[in-house]
């Protein structure tokens, strides 16, 4: 295609996309987690619940304290709203703009025995923590001897795509920290999984970093369970059941992986296993492998750039543990190297159509 017909093809590509419109459909969950079928629920969006985990976790802990940049007055997203009017300014409060004071502060807080709830603003900016997080968290009760841990350290940032994001607010770096061992990470799906999942994060005994996908924030809503309840961290989760393709993914592109399989279905007559992985470490192996022994095949499609995207990570053990089951090549639908770009946003997304193509490519192997 010469540059003339390029340029025409991405014009008309920019002119049937809407600026800030979801590139998903939000999918939501099928029933309530196990143990949790007859507890009442109230419907709230991502933004809700995760202000509702936090309520529950500050409620239940008198040594809970959330500081971050603007959570005051509820925080950009609004997901400190209200906290502080009933906590008080001493559990909750401004923090100066330095990702890396946020979190060594965080980490002296949970070494002195208080559970820590550190907000970076956004995912992109947490790299100025990265030393503090991978160097002095994640280390802390190893090199000490477990004299000393700062375990009740859990920091939250948001995470993804968002539409108009560009570089500075759309990246997903999951996969920067999974190479650190001490560090747990946890990135939910929607409503339900982000309350459960965040109050098991802020219980944890070990620093977690729970990433939240903030195009969902608005945009996902359902009936989540009232009252206090956690979800197991390192479980990844079946919510689609299939026998031909094992389709794994987290965060956001569930929701793509989700619609992929169904237009599959349609199509191609293909039944898709699509697995939220949940946890991104410790990652469930055995649930992977339990999937793709059923299936002979396995796709995994991150947001994150291909190039050591945690995606790499599942495929090589997947094609060790599973090389006699495999039918196919592992392939990988993510987002390419490239920085995350602002009006070529559509190209750049593993978007329902590339997660279909891969799905024909790799049946009719």
């Amino acid at each position: 295609m010469n540059s003339r017909l390029l340029f025409q093809s991405a014009k008309q590509v920019s002119k049937e996309i809407i600026r800030g419109k979801a590139h998903f459909t939000f999918q939501p969950s099928n029933g309530l987690p196990a143990g949790l079928e007859n507890v009442g629920t109230t419907k709230m969006n991502l933004m809700q619940s995760v202000n509702e985990a936090m309520k529950i976790a500050m409620e239940t802990d008198d040594s809970a304290v959330l500081f971050g940049e603007d959570v005051a007055f509820g925080g950009v997203f609004r997901c400190s709203l209200d906290l502080q009017n009933k906590f008080g300014k001493d559990r909750v409060f401004n923090t100066p703009l330095c990702e890396q004071g946020i979190a060594g502060f965080g980490i002296g807080l949970a070494a002195a025995g208080a559970t820590a709830i550190a907000e970076i603003q956004f995912g992109d900016y947490i790299f100025p923590a990265y030393d503090q997080l991978v160097n002095e968290a994640a280390k802390f009760r190893y090199r000490s001897g477990n004299q000393f841990n700062c375990g009740k350290l859990t920091v939250r940032t948001t995470w993804g795509a968002v539409g108009h994001g560009a570089l500075y607010h759309s990246q997903s770096p999951e996969a920067n920290f999974t190479h650190t061992p001490g560090l747990k990470i946890v990135v939910p799906r929607g409503p339900i999984q982000a309350k459960g999942l965040l109050l098991a994060c802020i219980r944890d005994p070990n620093p977690c970093i729970f990433f939240e996908p903030k195009i969902l924030y608005r945009l996902a809503a359902e009936d989540v369970p009232n009252g206090d309840y956690v979800l197991p961290i390192g479980k990844a989760e079946t919510i689609k059941s299939g026998k031909d393709v094992t389709l794994v993914a987290w965060g956001t592109q569930v929701h793509v992986a989700l619609e992929a399989a169904q237009l599959a279905k349609e199509k191609l007559n293909v039944d898709v296993e699509v697995i939220d992985l949940q946890t991104i470490q410790p990652w469930d192996e055995d649930h992977i492998v339990e999937s793709v022994q059923k299936t002979g095949r396995l796709i995994v499609t991150h947001e994150a750039p291909i190039s050591s995207g945690f995606g790499a990570e599942i495929a090589s053990t997947i094609q060790k543990r599973c090389f006699l089951n495999l039918e196919a090549p592992i392939d990988r639908v993510c987002g390419f190297d490239t920085p995350f770009p602002h009006v070529h946003e559509p190209f750049y997304m593993p978007t329902v159509s590339r997660v279909f193509d891969s799905i024909k490519k790799t049946v009719n192997y």
